[in-house]
C-alpha cells in the first residue's frame, strides 16, 4: 500500500480582520464530479459586500447603527462587518438564536432584541419585521439592511464567484447546488458566474412549508431549516435564475447532514446536509458535469436536534426523489422539478420599506 503523500504547503496569508479569514470556504472533493464548499459563516460575503457598497455610496456613514432581522448566521456576519468598519449593529433575533450566538453578538457590541418562543416560523418572522418598523419609527437614523429584499446583498458573492473560477478553472459545465434561503447566495453566485461567461446550472433547495417556491400548503413539524425557506416572500429571490428545484423534509436533510459527517468527516449544517443529499443524486444522474455544493455554516447549532440523534438517521444512499411536472404534484418527503428558469408570481411582500 502506498503511503499518503505530504501536501505542499503554501504560505498562509496574514489577514487584517477575521472576516477575511472567515469568508473564504474550504473546498473539499466529495467524489467524482462533486466539490463541497464548506463555510464557517457564508453570509460574511453578503454582509461585507453590502456594507462596503453602502459606505461607498454614502448610504451609511461610520458610527451609524445598522439593524436587521436574522435567525442566526447573518446576524453574526453583520455584527462582524460592523466591527470591522466602525458601525453599530442592532439585531432583531429569531427565537431560534441560541445563547452561544447571542453571547458572541453582545461581546461584538451588537444590541439584541430577541423574539419570544414561538411554534410558528411565520409568526416569528412577522414579529421581527413588526419590531423593526417600531424601532425605525423611534430611531429614523438607523439603517435597515433588509437582507431579505435589498439586492445590495448580491454584491459580495462576485468575490466568491472569482474564487470558484480560480479554483475550478476550465470549460467544464458547472452545476451549483444549494439552499435558496434569501436568494442572494446561490442566486448571486450563479449570476456572477454566468455574467463571466461560465455555463452554470443552478439547483435550489427548499423545505416543505416555504412560500418561496410554492410549498406553503405543507407543514413539517420537525423542520428547523429556517435558513433555507421562508414563511414570508423574499424579494431577493430571483426565481428565473433556477434550473431545478428540490423540496426536502427534515428527515431527508438530516440524512444528508449525518451522511456528510459519516462519509467525509465534514461537520456542516442542515442546509448543507440537504445540499449533499441533492448533489449526490444530481451527480449520479448527470456525471458529465462538475457539481459545487454549498455548505453555508457548520453543524454546531444542530448538535442536539440532528447529530446527537445520528442513530435515527436514514441512509441517504437509499433515498430517491419523486419527479414532478407541476407544483400541484408536489408532495413530501422529497420532490424534484425542472424549474426551467421561469418567473414565479409571488403575493405582496410582508416586509416593506417604512413609509
Amino acid at each position: 500500500m502506498t503511503a499518503p503523500s505530504t501536501p505542499t504547503m503554501a504560505a498562509a496569508p496574514v489577514h487584517e480582520h477575521i472576516t477575511d479569514a472567515m469568508k473564504a470556504p474550504d473546498l473539499v472533493r466529495l467524489g467524482a464530479g462533486v466539490v463541497f464548499a464548506r463555510f464557517e459563516t457564508m453570509k460574511v460575503y453578503a454582509a461585507l459586500g453590502a456594507v462596503r457598497t453602502l459606505l461607498r455610496r454614502g448610504s451609511i456613514v461610520p458610527g451609524q447603527t445598522l439593524v436587521d432581522s436574522s435567525s442566526g448566521i447573518y446576524a453574526l456576519a453583520l455584527a462582524m462587518a460592523c466591527h470591522r468598519y466602525g458601525l453599530r449593529c442592532h439585531i432583531v433575533a429569531s427565537t431560534t438564536v441560541d445563547a452561544v450566538m447571542r453571547a458572541q453578538l453582545e461581546v461584538l457590541g451588537a444590541t439584541v432584541d430577541q423574539m419570544p418562543p414561538s411554534q410558528s416560523l411565520r409568526l416569528d418572522q412577522e414579529r421581527r419585521v413588526r419590531h423593526i418598523h417600531e424601532l425605525l419609527a423611534r430611531r429614523p437614523d438607523y439603517h435597515w439592511m433588509r437582507q431579505y429584499h435589498d439586492a445590495v446583498h448580491y454584491a459580495g458573492y462576485r468575490e466568491f464567484a472569482d474564487l470558484v473560477t480560480a479554483a475550478l478553472p476550465g470549460a467544464a459545465a458547472l452545476t451549483v447546488v444549494g439552499a435558496v434561503g434569501t436568494g442572494a447566495s446561490t442566486g448571486g453566485l450563479a449570476r456572477a458566474l454566468r455574467g463571466a461567461g461560465r455555463e452554470v446550472r443552478l439547483v435550489g433547495i427548499q423545505p416543505f412549508g416555504s412560500v418561496t417556491f410554492g410549498s406553503e400548503r405543507f407543514s413539517d413539524p420537525d423542520a428547523i431549516i429556517a435558513g433555507i425557506g421562508s414563511s414570508i416572500p423574499f424579494g431577493n429571490v430571483r426565481h428565473a435564475l433556477y434550473d431545478t428545484l428540490h423540496w426536502v423534509d427534515f428527515r431527508h436533510a438530516m440524512a444528508g447532514a449525518v451522511g456528510l459527517l459519516r462519509e467525509h468527516a465534514v461537520f456542516a449544517g442542515l442546509s448543507a446536509g440537504a445540499a449533499h443529499l441533492v448533489a449526490s443524486w444530481e451527480a449520479a444522474h448527470d456525471p458529465g458535469r462538475l457539481h459545487l455544493v454549498i455548505g453555508a455554516d457548520t453543524g454546531h447549532r444542530y448538535t442536539e436536534r440532528v447529530f446527537a440523534r445520528h442513530r435515527e438517521a436514514l441512509d441517504r444512499r437509499a433515498l430517491r426523489p419523486r419527479r414532478i411536472r407541476t407544483l400541484d404534484e408536489l408532495s413530501p418527503p422529497w420532490s424534484v422539478m425542472d424549474w426551467a428558469r421561469r418567473s414565479h408570481p409571488m403575493p405582496g411582500t410582508t416586509e416593506t420599506e417604512p413609509s
